[in-house]
């Protein structure tokens, strides 16, 4: 069964940072786009940034220059990094591992921007 663990949400003031890591299995990690995605109540599941196998990432607008995804080989962990946080970021944040039709999600991380 794929696993895909997240962890490191929690409660940050604006201007803050947090890091979201995903640990997932050694194919999966190698072989398959690894992304985040982030979800409010009443909207759609947005990704927010994606890691490509070769090392190409691609971040969504709304956070480009404040987040930076990531990988350490040797921990098959992807990590999500926010800087300069908003309560507009306040969401549930998941983790994705996907190739052509098939996917994977994490169980989701919830990341609260408040004062």
């Amino acid at each position: 069964q794929v696993q895909l663990v997240e962890s490191g949400g929690g409660l940050v003031q604006p201007g803050g940072s947090l890091t979201l890591s995903c640990t997932t299995s050694k194919y999966i990690f190698n072989a398959y786009i690894m992304a985040w995605y982030r979800q409010t109540l009443g909207k759609e599941r947005e990704q927010v940034a994606r890691l490509h196998t070769s090392g190409w990432t691609v971040y969504d607008d709304s956070v480009k220059g404040r987040f930076t995804i990531t990988r350490d080989d040797a921990k098959n962990t992807v990590y999500l990094r926010m800087n300069e946080l908003k309560p507009a970021d306040t969401a549930v944040y998941y983790c994705k591992g996907y190739y052509g039709e098939v996917e994977y999600w994490g169980q989701g991380t919830q990341v609260t921007v408040s004062s």
